[in-house]
């Protein structure tokens, strides 16, 4: 299942014309974390930086296939998602970054382990939906993107959005029976 704006499909991080820095990563309870972004001109000249330091921070993460603007300290509504690769992933559509995204449509809900670069420690499981219709727009351009994905994308997707909220999964598990000790593996 695949439906995509033509704009998402052609764009790339070199469309932002400004190199990504790696940025810290805050940790919750960091109060930033909990702030509800503010939305952005996707246009400026910060958020085109934002996005390619977003996706530069991601791509030196290991595991991490979204990022949101709260979790490196700004509070706006900005963030990357890139599944490609992840064993879980059905649907993808490479990396990219939404601006002011918003979930338009969501069924089919399913409850799914998820883990996060802001609670380092921890797991959880968390009910969301596993087929979404999300609404943007691209950083740099201002275009407008509709984007119909499911599965794992789907979750990454509806995670930093929760992002962009003031919401960590935490904020959505059931209760403390479905917080989990994340795994190290040697």
């Amino acid at each position: 299942m695949s439906t995509v704006s033509r704009t998402l499909a052609d764009w790339s991080e070199t469309a932002l014309g400004v190199p990504g820095q790696v940025v810290p990563v805050l940790s919750a309870p960091d109060p930033a974390l909990s702030r509800v972004g503010e939305p952005v001109d996707p246009c400026s000249a910060q958020v085109r930086q934002l996005a390619a330091d977003l996706v530069a921070t991601m791509r030196v993460s290991p595991g991490c296939v979204g990022l949101a603007a709260p979790q490196v300290g700004m509070s706006v509504q900005v963030f990357a998602v890139d599944v490609t690769g992840h064993p879980k992933t059905v649907t993808g559509h490479g990396t990219f970054v939404l601006c002011n995204a918003q979930l338009v449509e969501a069924t089919r809900w399913r409850p799914g382990r998820e883990g996060c670069m802001s609670v380092p420690d921890l797991t959880g499981d968390v009910k969301r939906a596993s087929r979404v219709v999300v609404e943007g727009q691209l950083p740099g351009t201002g275009e407008p993107v509709r984007l119909l994905t499911d599965g794992f994308e789907a979750r990454a997707l509806q995670h930093e959005i929760d992002h962009c909220a003031g919401l960590l999964f935490l904020d959505r598990v059931a209760g403390a029976h479905a917080v989990f000790q994340r795994r190290t593996y040697l």
